[in-house]
């Protein structure tokens, strides 16, 4: 396929030199035709034997003139364009290690020299993304690997017919648990992918987020009694935004969570909800073990987690889903943390005016 790329720019180089000079030829030919009509007869008569060297004398400038045309056009478009050709080519086959150089017969800001720069923008994006791809099959194979080995490690366990009953239900409750997480990432995962793809997309209706607050707050009321952690929350009567409320309660749900997950007992969880003319701002605030900076960087990719000690609780899914989310929201979502202080998740809606 790449070598009938070069071979087809020949014969086309070759048809557009053939017309040109033709045309040119045709049109010298007119003109001393009307020269002649213009002149009269017996003037050209007088000047036949000039006329052989006329003729001769044109058609060697015409054919220098194209030749020149040819030339040029071969440099300053065919060359650059059958490189970026081939260049295509080998970003199909899947190379994206390809670079194009700048051109040195066209400027900085010459087209040639642009079309260049986004060919080289494009595949560095497109390099991005197949490594991005990789990790995230790489993650998701790993991920997926723990709770089966747990699941198939415990399942040969309850083979043994000396078991206790007690160990019995141990051993069932931790296949379960191991099932129960399973579920939970493939869910996230799809969830994830649909949102990514656009397959679904979210219905924006105006609705009250302040009763979507405290009902998601009430479906955690167990878990904030179990660690003794001190919640607040300072939120006005009703809020009304513009946003998918099935979805948005995923958010939530999940910075609820993850507030909880990394708070000390005894600990300190802060919600807070206030509007201005525009939008409305939920921040979720806890003064659990924080984050660094480079772990800020990365929160919103899918399978980080900065804090390991917790990893078993969670595939570093929910920040990616929420993140995606509210971006297709039309919304914001930020988080200012420092190590030992805890973190602060805030995000930012349209609101129903």
């Amino acid at each position: 396929m790449t070598r009938k790329v070069p071979r087809k720019l020949f014969f086309v180089n070759i048809r557009l030199f053939l017309m040109e000079v033709l045309i040119i030829f045709v049109t010298i030919v007119f003109l001393m035709a009307k020269q002649a009509e213009f002149y009269g007869a017996d003037l050209v008569k007088e000047s036949d034997h000039y006329i052989g060297w006329y003729l001769l004398y044109w058609g060697i400038a015409v054919f220098a003139a194209v030749s020149v045309i040819t030339f040029m056009r071969y440099f300053f478009i065919d060359r650059p364009i059958k490189q970026l050709s081939m260049a295509t080519m080998q970003v199909a086959s899947g190379d994206f290690s390809i670079r194009l150089k700048p051109y040195p017969l066209s400027s900085k800001s010459g087209y040639i020299n642009v079309m260049y720069q986004d060919f080289n923008k494009m595949v560095e994006e497109l390099s991005s993304i197949e490594i991005l791809k990789n990790d995230f099959v790489s993650n998701l194979s790993h991920e997926i690997k723990t709770p089966l080995a747990v699941i198939q490690s415990y399942t040969t366990l309850l083979r043994n017919p000396g078991l206790s009953p007690l160990q019995n239900t141990e051993y069932a409750n931790t296949i379960c648990n191991a099932t129960e997480q399973l579920t939970s990432l493939v869910t996230n995962v799809l969830r994830l992918s649909k949102l990514e793809s656009q397959s679904i997309l979210p219905v924006a209706k105006p609705y009250d987020v302040c009763r979507q607050l405290s009902d998601c707050v009430m479906a955690f009321a167990d878990r904030l009694e179990e660690k003794q952690i001190e919640f607040s929350a300072d939120m006005e009567d009703s809020a009304l935004v513009i946003a998918d409320e099935s979805i948005m309660e995923i958010v939530w749900n999940n910075l609820l969570s993850n507030a909880i997950k990394f708070t000390e007992r005894g600990g300190k969880i802060i919600l807070t909800q206030h509007s201005d003319q525009d939008s409305v701002t939920v921040s979720v605030e806890d003064n659990g073990c924080g984050m660094d900076g480079a772990t800020i960087k990365h929160i919103f990719e899918k399978f980080y987690q900065g804090n390991t000690v917790h990893a078993q609780e969670g595939y570093g899914l929910g920040l990616a889903l929420s993140a995606r989310i509210v971006a297709l929201s039309d919304g914001d979502i930020r988080v200012a943390s420092e190590p030992g202080k805890g973190s602060v998740f805030t995000v930012q809606l349209k609101k129903q005016t």
